[in-house]
């Protein structure tokens, strides 16, 4: 038995090097081609700072837009939809021009709907919208 030599099995290697070559130009070619856009922010104007003691002031008339936990609206204690509440504040804004609008939020009322309805405010020509949270 002189002709039969056996021999060991060969060990299979795995080469690993290619992958990672493809994986790092996938990486740089999806670092390069991605496009980084900027969030737009809500603009929320913070309230004024408060006046000195000595100095009396006369209180600006004011739109509330109230909201609560439901989902029901309120513009100045008038139940109001969603569609309705920019043609309540440009009657209100028409009756008093000076006043300011004060968006006040339930804690549990949905997010979506507080800017929804300050986005209502905005395109009835309002620049300044306090949003505060009312204590229930």
């Amino acid at each position: 038995m002189r002709g039969r030599h056996t021999k060991p099995p060969e060990e299979a290697e795995v080469n690993l090097t290619p992958m990672l070559d493809v994986v790092f130009i996938l990486l740089i070619f999806f670092i390069v081609t991605a496009t980084f856009t900027q969030e737009e922010a809500l603009g929320l104007e913070p309230p004024p700072p408060p006046p000195p003691p000595d100095q009396i002031i006369e209180p600006q008339p004011s739109i509330v837009i109230y909201i609560d936990e439901d989902g029901l609206i309120r513009v100045n204690s008038r139940l109001a939809d969603i569609s309705a509440v920019r043609a309540n504040i440009e009657r209100l804004k028409a009756e008093t021009p000076e006043s300011a609008v004060i968006i006040q939020a339930h804690p549990d009322a949905k997010s979506g709907l507080i800017v929804s309805v300050r986005d209502q405010a905005a395109s009835a020509g309002i620049e300044a919208v306090n949003v505060v949270l009312s204590a229930s």
